[in-house]
Formats: C-alpha cells, sequence, structure tokens
C-alpha cells in the first residue's frame, strides 16, 4: 500500500454522522451473472424487533435475483455443489470470528405414474397439493448449518442443531408454486422456522430458509438508463405528491432466497465491544468435469448422484469466493468495471486496494454531469474521508468498534435499542433513527435514497473536519432531495421473524376463486 493509502487510512474515524455506499447488488459483476444460484442480492443485520425478541439479533442473506414467481417447472433451488456462508467480525479486525456455514442438498423424491403399462418419472416438481412431508412433493430440499469458530477454512467447527430434535438436518420449504399447489403459503412456510441449538451459546437461536418476496427497493430500470428518473433532486412532484413514491419499485414482481437467523446476541459480540460487522460470501469448487450424458453416464452418475439429481457435473478442489456482500451496492456503484470479479472474490481485511473508489468515487461525477442543468454539483473534496469512515470503518460515535482495522463490513451497534416497526424511519440516521442504516440495516431502510445523497456530499463540511469544499456551488447541491423515487412501504414487510413477506405465488388464485 502506498504512503498516501496509509496516510488516508489513518485519518478514519473523523466524521460524526453516517455514510453508506449505495443499496443492493443484482447481477452486480460479470462473472457472478452466470451463477445465479450464488448471486448474493442483499444482507440485513439488526436488532430484532419482533415483539418479545429483545436480547436478540437477525441476519439475512438473499440469494439468486430475479426470482420470477411463475419460473417453472424446476423453480429455484439453491446449488448443492456451493457454500454459502454468513461472517461475523466482532472484534474489529477485519477478519471473521464467526462463520455460519449453510450446505444444500436436493433430492429427487422418484415420483412416477404408470403409462400403458409401464412406470415413467414424471417430469414436474410436484404432483398434488403440498404440505410438510407431502409425497406429491418431487424435489426436496435440506440444509446443515456449520459454525466455525475463527479462521473460515481453519477454525474449529460445530453443528447448529434443532433445538427439539436434535438433528442437524433442517428442511426448506417448496418455492411458491401457486395456490391450488399450496393453499396458503404463509402458514405452510412457517412450519419452516426452526428452533436452534448454537454451539456455545445458552439460549436458542432461529433459522429460516426459503423464498420471500425480494425486500429491495429500487427503480432499477430507470436508474440504469443513466439515471432516467423524471424528479430525482426533488422533494415534491408537479402536483404536490411525494417525489420519493412516484416511481416504481423494479423488483415488485420479484422472489429471492431468504437465509435468515436470529442469534442471541451475547453469542455474537465479544466481550464488552457491543459492535459487529458482518458480510455473506458464496464459494464454489475450483474445478468442474462436465458430464457429457447426464446420468446415462453409470460410472460418472454414479460417483454424483448423492450430489444433485441431474449428475450433469463433478466439482472439485479447494473452494473460491465468487460473490461477497458487506454494505449494499458497494460493487455496483462504486467499484470500477475491471475490479468488480476482483471485488467478489476479496476478503475485508485487503479493502485497502479498493481506497481510490471511495476517496475519488466516480459516481457524483457521473450525477454532475447528467443532471448539472438541475444543479447537480459533485462534491470537490479530495479524499473524500466522509465515505472512507463508513466504508471502511463504521463511524465514530455510531457503529465504528473501538479498535479497528479498516474493512468494509455490514457494522451495526447492538447496544442501540431496536425501533418498533411501526415507529421506524426509511431514511435511518439521516432521519433521526439510529437503530436503522448505516447502523446495520433492515428491510424497511431506503439504502438507495440514503446513499445518493451521502455520495453527494450531505454530510460534508462541518461534519468530516476538513476544509470547506472550494466550490460554493457545491454547499446548495449537496441539500438536494436526491432519490430514485422508489419508497418502501411498511405493509411490505413483516413484524417478524423472518421479517420478508411471504413469496409471490406462480398463480395467486385457486381454481375455484
Amino acid at each position: 500500500m502506498t504512503p498516501i493509502r496509509l496516510a488516508v487510512l489513518s485519518l478514519l474515524g473523523a466524521a460524526t454522522l453516517p455514510l453508506a455506499t449505495m443499496a443492493s447488488s443484482h447481477r452486480e459483476a460479470p462473472f457472478i451473472t452466470s451463477r445465479p444460484k450464488v448471486d448474493g442480492t442483499d444482507l440485513y443485520m439488526f436488532n430484532s424487533y419482533e415483539t418479545g425478541r429483545a436480547g436478540y439479533t437477525t441476519l439475512i442473506a438473499n440469494y439468486q435475483p430475479f426470482e420470477n414467481p411463475q419460473g417453472g417447472p424446476n423453480y429455484y433451488t439453491m446449488d448443492s455443489k456451493a457454500l454459502y456462508e454468513i461472517h461475523i467480525d466482532n472484534t474489529g479486525s477485519g477478519k471473521e470470528a464467526l462463520t455460519f456455514q449453510f450446505r444444500f442438498k436436493t433430492t429427487d423424491s422418484g415420483l412416477t405414474v404408470t403409462a400403458g403399462g409401464k412406470t415413467i418419472p414424471v417430469p414436474l416438481s410436484n404432483i398434488g397439493a403440498i404440505s410438510a412431508g407431502s409425497a406429491a412433493q418431487n424435489i426436496a430440499e435440506t440444509y446443515t448449518v456449520t459454525l466455525v469458530t475463527g479462521d473460515r477454512r481453519t477454525g474449529t467447527t460445530a453443528q447448529v442443531v434443532d433445538a427439539g430434535s436434535g438433528s442437524a438436518t433442517f428442511t426448506k420449504p417448496f418455492d411458491n408454486v401457486g395456490a391450488k399447489s399450496i393453499p396458503d403459503y404463509a402458514t405452510y412456510a412457517n412450519g419452516f422456522i426452526h428452533n436452534i441449538t448454537i454451539p456455545n451459546c445458552a439460549k436458542p437461536g432461529r433459522v429460516f430458509v426459503g423464498q420471500r418476496q425480494d425486500s429491495f427497493v429500487v427503480n432499477l430500470g430507470e436508474t440504469f438508463d443513466l439515471v432516467n428518473i423524471k424528479y430525482p433532486v426533488e422533494e415534491l412532484g408537479p402536483t404536490g405528491q411525494n417525489a420519493r413514491d412516484l416511481a416504481p419499485n423494479s423488483l415488485a414482481g420479484y422472489n429471492v432466497t431468504s437465509i435468515a437467523l436470529e442469534v442471541p446476541t451475547s453469542c455474537l459480540t465479544a466481550g464488552t465491544e457491543p459492535v459487529i460487522g458482518a458480510w455473506t460470501t458464496a464459494s464454489v469448487r475450483q474445478s468442474a468435469v462436465l458430464n457429457p450424458v447426464p446420468q446415462s453416464d453409470k460410472s460418472v452418475a454414479s460417483v454424483v448422484a448423492s450430489a444433485s439429481p441431474t449428475a450433469a457435473s463433478i466439482e472439485g478442489g479447494a473452494w473460491s469466493q465468487v460473490s461477497r456482500l458487506g454494505m449494499p451496492l458497494v460493487n455496483e456503484l462504486i467499484v470500477g468495471l475491471p475490479d468488480k470479479d476482483r471485488w467478489n472474490a476479496s476478503a475485508p481485511k485487503n479493502d485497502g486496494q479498493f481506497i481510490d473508489y471511495v476517496t475519488n468515487p466516480s459516481l457524483p461525477v457521473l450525477l454532475q454531469a447528467l443532471f448539472g442543468p438541475a444543479g447537480v454539483v459533485a462534491p470537490n473534496v479530495y479524499p473524500r474521508k466522509d465515505l472512507v469512515a463508513a466504508f471502511l470503518t463504521g463511524v465514530k460515535g455510531l457503529n465504528q468498534p473501538l479498535n479497528v482495522t479498516p474493512a468494509e463490513e455490514l457494522r451495526l451497534n447492538t447496544s442501540i435499542a431496536a425501533v418498533p416497526m411501526a415507529a421506524q424511519k426509511d431514511l435511518g440516521v439521516l432521519a433521526g433513527d439510529t437503530a436503522g442504516f448505516p447502523n446495520g440495516r433492515r428491510p424497511i431502510d431506503d439504502v438507495v435514497d440514503i446513499e445518493l445523497r451521502v455520495a453527494m456530499g450531505v454530510l460534508l463540511s462541518p461534519f468530516d473536519g476538513s476544509s470547506t469544499d472550494p466550490d460554493p456551488a457545491s454547499d446548495a447541491s449537496r441539500q438536494l432531495h436526491y432519490t430514485d423515487g422508489a419508497e418502501p412501504h411498511p405493509a411490505n414487510y413483516l413484524p417478524a421473524f423472518p421479517y420478508l413477506n411471504t413469496a409471490l405465488a406462480g398463480s395467486p388464485t385457486g381454481p375455484n376463486d
């Protein structure tokens, strides 16, 4: 690392108000577009606000972007040859202290019908109504959860088990194929919330893995069309409407697969330090050999039959990380195109290599080029210490650990009490709600609008302790109401674990509706 970069890192912690870098992750890097099953879309971490769950922390990692509810007949199973992980840094070291590892197994039940006196395997994932343990379900998924203490590859491992049965295998609900197959999907899915015993943890936690509505709210179509937003810097529309709610939520019709954990907070923190950092990753094996004739070549199929019902390939070698997500939308709108795949493969402790993208961000410059006539002026303050503080360390006085090594993580001060859902403010700390983003992240937090405003300098001088921006025009610019026009609504979330709304159905009405 150059002396200049070391000097920048030594100045971290000067900001007294929060920053985030930009939103969620959907198809954010070239390579991951070819691997949707291991594409992490969002990470949430917050003090649980369900009634009666004080003292618990919830972590939710979403995978598989743009799940179309009508996406049959195979729907959206997880990758049984991948490793999904949620990492916790509870010392501010930039390294994982705890890792929850999720491994999935997909089983073909082998359902058949008799056709002309012959037994014929069926082509569908289910052939009748589905309930827990239904015999009509042709494809079923299970998973295991392993807790690793220390380094995620060389640390001490122990199994998370069902608190009632002691089983190390958990069941996952079938996707919401439609109202005829699963008439009451909400009740059905709730049956897959498992109480769990976590190693070295005195109180039980909870886990749920299954399909939910995509929780992220963003005007994707217009945003990535050169920010083609009608009222990008206005508080109100032309007839007095809230400008934050005049554009479509591009993800409103899609589902994701959620990995949701609720853990006693005391089992995540270390000593007296209340701040924890988190990120989620997905890894695949370094090598793969394709079977040119899946399942008909017995010598190959017999080797992999237990891993996948399709037996199309054999994977081997060390784990290779291909997806990473901590603070939202860093890779989409902060990291430059040449480094996007490198970012997904990297670890927070090595984030010094990406420092220039934060100290000298390109997004404000692009927004000025697009909206200069509307009064948008990029801050002319470099290096952007206001961005560096939250990107790498957390914000001093809010969610910065006492001893911190610069590393990009979603950070939560667990000592700040949760706010009930009805009282939460979707602009988080910018609106005075210190239990919200960027102090962790709740489903309701409008990270796009928060981050647009911060990127354009709302937290600059006098908050960062630097000299005043030499361009007076940017003082007015940073007070504009930057928005993508899509606002979250409380009705689209749940007040209890797993907090994300029931998955949208492939066919929403039953045959008699």
